[in-house]
């Protein structure tokens, strides 16, 4: 039996980006910030990547760079911030996660944990102390949240602060900390007489230590860490003072899932173009890989679940740019963006074959993950209940 040769490819390609008209969806400006970011990362980011990857190390000095790219903290109004609309931070973390999540790691915790902490619920001197050289990259900052027992329900941290005269002394444990070895100062949330409250930790003050969390099989281009507080003595003025309640923290995570909306369907689509471009070029029994009918329902199906994810992101986007975003509006959107981004980027490593296991492709380093970004702020169990409770009125968790 012969191969009947494939019909010539038509010069009529679209991208999936293209093809759903995304950019007609878009104002100047958030096209020029999405390109302008893109560029970074074909430039400065991807060359570097899969080294960066294999060595499990993100060097220190891209914190200045993000600064100057203006990515951090973009979406706050002030202290050297670019107060830039939600979608176009979004469309931000969609580009640097297109390189990594790693990145879009890093720039998140920075901007939506970090400093939106401080910009939310610190005074007027915490703001002018630290968000200035948090948006340049001069310092950096991480979030102290999760525990090593506790993470999806951080009501019940052991990490404690107690009153020694007019100071605070804590002592506790809080693990999966990004950017905690890189810190110079870090959010911390711990239980008081008077319940949760938010601290700001100068890295290097006594007590403090920053433990690098080794041998991972995901986020490798990403700092990790464990933060242990002994006895760690700060004065009163390093309490935030508007932070009261679990609320607090709670609102911070809200601030960082909505980048993640975005942010994971940057993975899907540089592994669905990366496939796509591999499958044109790549020839199977005298033909394109790309030609075959199996290929092209994979291909299709991936663009539309890619395609969707992106509209309701930007849909959640201008809600949150108009009146605000519910908590379990962000749980939609990060349940069902990560869940299709990670099905996307496996789906795309079975069409790359054996190569697929490289780093010189991209999609399984996306796939690995994207199996941490599944589970971090939110795992995908506790996005259903939220998204349950909303819809009946019971908090199944409980």
């Amino acid at each position: 039996m012969s191969i009947t040769a494939a019909a010539p490819p038509s010069n009529d390609t679209r991208t999936p980006w293209e093809l759903f008209g995304i950019d007609r969806l878009l104002d100047d400006d958030e096209r020029d910030i999405a390109a302008t970011v893109r560029k970074f990362v074909e430039t400065r980011l991807r060359p570097n990547v899969g080294d960066w990857f294999e060595s499990a190390t993100l060097p220190k000095e891209l914190a200045r760079e993000f600064g100057e790219l203006g990515v951090l903290g973009m979406h706050l109004q002030g202290y050297g911030c670019a107060g830039t609309n939600a979608v176009s931070y979004g469309l931000a973390c969609l580009e640097l996660e297109a390189g990594d999540s790693g990145f879009r790691s890093f720039v998140s915790v920075q901007g939506s944990l970090s400093m939106f902490s401080i910009y939310r619920y610190g005074s007027e001197e915490q703001k002018n102390e630290w968000l200035p050289r948090l948006a340049t990259g001069e310092a950096i900052g991480c979030f102290g949240l999760t525990e090593p027992d506790f993470g999806s329900n951080p009501a019940g941290m052991r990490t404690r602060a107690r009153r020694d005269g007019s100071d605070w002394v804590l002592n506790g444990t809080k693990m999966w900390i990004t950017n905690g070895n890189l810190a110079d100062v870090a959010t911390v949330w711990a239980n008081t007489d008077d319940g949760i409250r938010g601290f700001l930790v100068p890295t290097d003050t006594p007590g403090f230590t920053a433990n690098a969390i080794h041998k991972k099989l995901s986020l490798r281009a990403s700092v990790t860490s464990e933060l242990v507080l002994d006895n760690v003595r700060l004065p009163a003025s390093a309490q935030l003072p508007l932070a009261e309640g679990l609320g607090a923290p709670l609102s911070c995570l809200n601030e960082a899932r909505f980048g993640i909306v975005f942010g994971s369907l940057g993975a899907a689509r540089d592994s669905l173009e990366t496939a796509i471009a591999y499958t044109q070029s790549r020839d199977v029994f005298d033909r394109p890989l790309s030609s075959y009918q199996l290929t092209q329902e994979k291909l299709a199906n991936m663009t539309l679940e890619l395609g969707k994810g992106i509209l309701l992101a930007i849909h959640l986007g201008r809600i949150k740019d108009a009146e605000g975003v519910r908590p379990e509006q962000i749980s939609l959107g990060k349940l069902n963006n990560v869940r299709e981004a990670l099905a996307i980027a496996r789906e795309c490593r079975t069409l790359l074959g054996g190569s697929g296991i490289t780093l010189e492709y991209s999609p399984l380093r996306h796939a690995n993950n994207l199996e941490s970004v599944l589970t971090y702020e939110g795992t995908s169990e506790m996005h259903l209940l939220s998204i349950g409770r909303a819809l009946t009125g019971h908090a199944a968790f409980r």
